[in-house]
């Protein structure tokens, strides 16, 4: 049957990762038939951005023109996601999980666990950043501090929308429900990536989540939203803690954005 299901993290409230061998495997499980039926055509429900992409003078990995499979950044890792047709870049010190690994954020109180927003192929950051078992049923939970993967946006009407409502869902969905109050949404405003993706950039931060448990914190999303190669909208996502000391710096988000593209045959096997 396949991989079994790993055990569950905990991203602030709900946050549920899958791991499956095939799409068949996946449907044949009850509890994620429905991520791979919306991951056909969609994996969502529903400092300062700057016009144009930015990378330090050291990234002399493969030329940006150029096919292959290496990074733009020396010493960084290549996250690919075939399916969306997307590929970056991030350091070595996140973590990388499969292709087929998805992760989402749900309604708390649905029984149903239907997706808000869902990412796949993500790569993680301290994946046990804070554990804690704040039901007391004495299972521990581990919430990591951030986390960057690709979604599908099939619906969306362009590319600001679908920028705008991932990062929203983000933050939402894993640092302030039930309280959308708490968001901040920055304007959709145009990006082009190093090596000359364009789009729309929205950032999302909270301020003043409650804070419910141990591992409460107020969240930072950053999407990017653009046109894959066949034309369909897709986007590039960073979710992480917000306003807490260990809190990812925006240069590295930025940095690690710039190196957004489309995926040519043979990324991240070199």
């Amino acid at each position: 049957m396949g991989a079994p299901e790993p055990p569950r993290p905990r991203w602030n409230r709900t946050v549920v990762t899958v791991v499956a061998a095939s799409a068949a495997v996946v449907v044949a499980c009850a509890v994620t038939g429905f991520l791979v039926l919306r991951g056909d055509g969609d994996d969502k429900a529903g400092p300062k951005p700057t016009a144009t992409g930015s990378a330090s003078a050291d990234d002399k990995g493969r030329s940006a023109t150029e096919g292959g499979s290496g990074p733009l950044v020396p010493g960084w890792n290549t996250v690919v996601n075939a399916k969306r047709g997307i590929t970056f870049d991030v350091p070595a010190s996140w973590k990388r999980q499969s292709a087929s690994w998805v992760s989402y954020v749900a309604e708390d109180n649905d029984p149903q666990e239907k997706p808000l927003v869902a990412m796949m192929g993500p790569a993680v950051l301290k994946e046990k950043w804070c554990t804690s078992d704040d039901d007391k049923d004495g299972t521990k939970e581990d919430t990591p501090l951030a986390s960057t993967g690709t979604t599908g946006e099939k619906g969306s009407k362009n590319a600001a929308e679908a920028a705008r409502d991932t990062a929203k869902n983000w933050v939402y969905g894993a640092y302030t429900q039930p309280d959308r109050s708490r968001l901040t949404v920055g304007e959709a405003k145009p990006y082009r990536t190093k090596s000359g993706v364009e789009g729309r950039l929205v950032t999302v931060t909270s301020s003043g989540s409650a804070k419910k448990g141990k591992c409460d914190t107020d969240g930072k999303a950053v999407t990017f939203a653009f046109k894959n190669a066949q034309g369909g909208f897709v986007s590039w996502t960073y979710i992480g803690a917000h306003g807490v000391p260990a809190e990812v710096p925006d240069a590295t988000i930025r940095r690690i954005l710039s190196t957004v593209r489309l995926f040519k045959e043979g990324d991240g096997q070199g």
